[in-house]
């Protein structure tokens, strides 16, 4: 199995790229990892080379049929700046993909199920080997996922609704715009990193009283990591925000999700599995 690597948002380092083929070639003899050159370049100090590059870098990657699937290598910022040239020039090879990521690359897997293009998945990234705690345990979901479509890494709560997963700033950051998919009778499962809770709770307002959300069947919460401290500290937990807005919301709160910028974040395939 062929999987290529771009980057379209923020850029990795040769030595984790070298790092996760090593794990992959003793782990997955099977799998040949392609991590395209666009993968290390830089930007304004934030991208992984510019706009354009990272555009061809996935079109040429998506559109080879020679290549099984795409896995991202991270998140970062910038896969929304890149939809409007890449999503309309996805020839026929990109339809029988998988694409494999989280956090930013919400932009690219909600765009591609809003047109219902491939198969986009909720998964670690190629730079989740860097997690200190195990980090060649938490690529091989998405490895095995890919390869063996093993269902021991999906999100435990997976059942016979359709499911999307996404960062909550991501999800916020796509409604109203034309690349938000049709979530009716979908469960949404959503998580953050590195916000204030004041903050997550106007990211939830946001969510609660999207006309574009009226019909789906239910919220999951996933971690929200990485807290930013904030004076004064904010009075409730998330659970108790997302309880909130999912009564306002008038769906049911379905309780939590194993996702997220956490080490234990699980696999989650766009619609049914």
């Amino acid at each position: 199995m062929r999987i290529g690597v771009v980057a379209p948002a923020g850029r990795i380092d040769e030595v984790v790229a070298a790092r996760a083929m090593a794990f992959a070639a003793i782990a997955y003899p099977s799998v040949d990892l392609i991590f395209h050159p666009q993968c290390y370049r830089t930007d304004g100090g934030h991208f992984a080379g510019p706009d354009s590059a990272r555009a061809a870098a996935f079109l040429e990657y998506a559109n080879d049929p020679a290549i099984d699937a795409l896995w991202f290598a991270r998140g970062g910022y910038g896969s929304n700046r890149i939809l409007a040239d890449v999503i309309p020039n996805l020839g026929p090879a990109a339809k029988t993909k998988s694409y494999a990521g989280f956090s930013d690359m919400g932009f690219i897997l909600g765009a591609l199920y809003a047109r219902r293009i491939g198969k986009p998945v909720h998964a670690p990234m190629v730079s989740s080997i860097n997690n200190s705690n195990g980090g060649d345990a938490v690529i091989a979901r998405t490895l095995s996922w890919l390869v063996d479509k093993d269902r021991r890494w999906l999100e435990p709560s997976l059942g016979k609704q359709p499911t999307v997963a996404f960062n909550l700033s991501i999800l916020n950051n796509l409604l109203g715009t034309q690349w938000m998919p049709d979530l009716t009778d979908h469960v949404l499962m959503i998580e953050e990193v590195s916000e204030a809770l004041y903050r997550v709770d106007r990211m939830l307002f946001q969510m609660a009283n999207a006309t574009q959300l009226k019909g789906i069947a239910g919220v999951r919460l996933g971690a929200i990591s990485d807290v930013t401290p904030n004076t004064p500290e904010f009075a409730e937990t998330p659970q108790q925000m997302i309880e909130r807005w999912c009564k306002d919301m008038k769906v049911p709160f379905l309780g939590s999700a194993d996702i997220g910028h956490v080490r234990t974040n699980k696999v989650v395939p766009f619609g049914l599995v």
